[in-house]
């Protein structure tokens, strides 16, 4: 709970938009906005300018002073939203219920949308509209309260994959069709022109490259 005059802040990222296998996780941080100092004091930045293991400490130092949650979208929720035109549509509802879980007044949150205002209201909208939503682009960058956000999405993507790979009894990369090691799990596990696994992302291009799949809206087209 926020002190007496401190509002709550929450910031608000994603990782794994432009996974191939696994899900997309949106990641959150609230604390009361007279903590915000510890916030960088924990070492929170951007995910993907920390190693494995300082995201991992960085993870375990918020945990013990914020509230820290995720929301995880899977392939088939992903492949429908990307077949309809709105995977900035289907992130903005995640970003919306983590902002109303948190009971926060301010939310900042990293833009997925390339107009960021746009995306704002449209969470704000979806949150219910009392909050106050900020929107940037690299804000997970700029701002230690989103970057601490991104640690918490990458963190326990990261543990979802480790999970998957444990269900498949295959190491399988990163999850990203520009890692061989990903490529080269999916080539020997999925049988050309059969129907994608639950755990792979079928509105990909790459899986149609990868596996012949059935033709129709792909990830690629919305910015992934």
């Amino acid at each position: 709970m926020a002190a007496a005059g401190s509002a709550t802040i929450v910031g608000i990222d994603e990782a794994g938009r432009g996974s191939w296998l696994g899900p997309l996780v949106v990641g959150a941080v609230a604390i009361p906005a007279d903590r915000l100092p510890e916030i960088a004091g924990a070492g929170a930045r951007d995910s993907k300018l920390l190693s494995p293991p300082a995201r991992a400490a960085v993870y375990a130092r918020l945990a013990r002073f914020a509230d820290c949650r995720s929301v995880a979208l899977a392939p088939a929720t992903i492949d429908r939203a990307v077949a309809k035109g709105e995977l900035n549509r289907l992130e903005a509802e995640a970003f919306a219920r983590l902002v109303r879980a948190s009971g926060a007044e301010v939310a900042y949150v990293d833009a997925c949308d390339p107009v960021a205002e746009r995306f704002g209201r449209t969470v704000a909208a979806l949150a219910g509209g009392a909050v106050r939503v900020v929107a940037r682009h690299r804000a997970d960058r700029d701002l230690p309260i989103v970057g601490a956000a991104s640690v918490v999405a990458k963190v326990r993507r990261d543990q979802a994959i480790a999970r998957l790979a444990g269900r498949l009894g295959a190491p399988i990369g990163s999850g990203y069709p520009s890692d061989g090691a990903t490529v080269a799990f999916v080539r020997g596990a999925v049988e050309p022109g059969r129907r994608p696994p639950p755990w792979l992302r079928a509105s990909w291009a790459t899986t149609k490259r990868v596996i012949g799949a059935r033709p129709g809206p792909t990830l690629e087209r919305f910015g992934a």
